[in-house]
């Protein structure tokens, strides 16, 4: 039986960039082994550690096309949507989707990380 997830690896072009993004955005503390430096971990934060490993020719998703599909995103659950959003815009992301207010009843919006890849503000 599997005991555990490890983490969740995320290919960029950057990973120390990557990996101090979202450690501005959730907090704990960046990783990086001298001995493999396209491999970086977030850790010590509330929930599964990020990994963030370099990929040479790296092209990011494109949302919501397909042709290059997003394969995966990062749902985070926020008390304050417009707040949070200055927040990680002022970090480095940009609006993919203000869904909000573009759908009845939706409670979130789609961004991209500073590497291309969506993730999701869920107004909780």
């Amino acid at each position: 039986m599997i005991r555990k997830l490890q983490a969740v690896a995320i290919d960029c072009p950057d990973p120390v960039r990557l990996a101090e993004f979202y450690a501005e955005l959730l907090g704990g503390q960046v990783e990086v082994d001298a001995a493999d430096p396209d491999w970086v971990e977030l850790r010590g934060f509330d929930g599964t550690p990020l990994a963030f490993q370099r990929v040479e020719g790296y092209r990011p998703p494109q949302w919501p096309g397909q042709e290059l599909p997003q394969q995966m995103h990062l749902d985070f659950d926020v008390d304050d949507l417009e707040a949070d959003e200055r927040r990680v815009l002022e970090l480095g992301a940009t609006v993919l989707e203000r869904t909000d207010q573009l759908r009845p009843g939706a409670n979130w919006r789609v961004y991209a990380d500073p590497a291309g890849h969506p993730f999701c503000l869920n107004l909780h």
